[in-house]
């Protein structure tokens, strides 16, 4: 008994696959070559004017001439300053953050006033030992209170 193969297809789309990439493989190779072929001269001469001659160029056109370059000189000197200026130094200190300036406008303690207390005579321990009677300050929270940002002021008087 003789046995027909059918076609195969899958070995003749493989063949046309590998020829697409070869194809698209070819070409991506000139257009890279290509790009290397062209020099750097062709695409920018160096012929002609140099940096520093064409800002010195528009310098004279945007300032107007020695008028215009007498005037830029004259505004950078109204600008500029000495290093030991008192009155920048003096202003500069007005807006100058410290850390307790910070804290305290940010993270402010709310009040905690002190109590005073009255400890009556009494009688302590198991044998009864007398205690005269004292008064003792404690503060009414165990443990600073902040406010929440916003929240309160800096508090007046004294504080624990």
């Amino acid at each position: 008994m003789t046995h027909q193969g059918q076609p195969h297809t899958g070995s003749t789309d493989r063949r046309a696959l590998s020829r697409a990439t070869l194809f698209t493989l070819v070409l991506v190779g000139l257009g890279l070559l290509s790009g290397c072929a062209t020099s750097k001269d062709e695409l920018m001469p160096t012929s002609g004017m140099s940096m520093q001659e064409l800002w010195k160029e528009g310098s004279r056109q945007s300032a107007g001439g020695r008028a215009g370059n007498q005037a830029v000189l004259e505004a950078r000197g109204a600008l500029r300053r000495p290093i030991g200026d008192g009155e920048a130094t003096a202003e500069q200190t007005r807006y100058t953050r410290d850390a307790a300036n910070e804290i305290y406008s940010q993270f402010s303690r709310l009040p905690n006033p002190d109590l005073v207390m009255f400890i009556y005579p009494h009688l302590a321990g198991g044998e009864s030992v007398p205690v005269p009677g004292y008064s003792t300050i404690f503060p009414l929270h165990t443990k600073p209170q902040y406010a929440m940002p916003g929240e309160g002021a800096r508090p007046v008087g004294r504080t624990r």
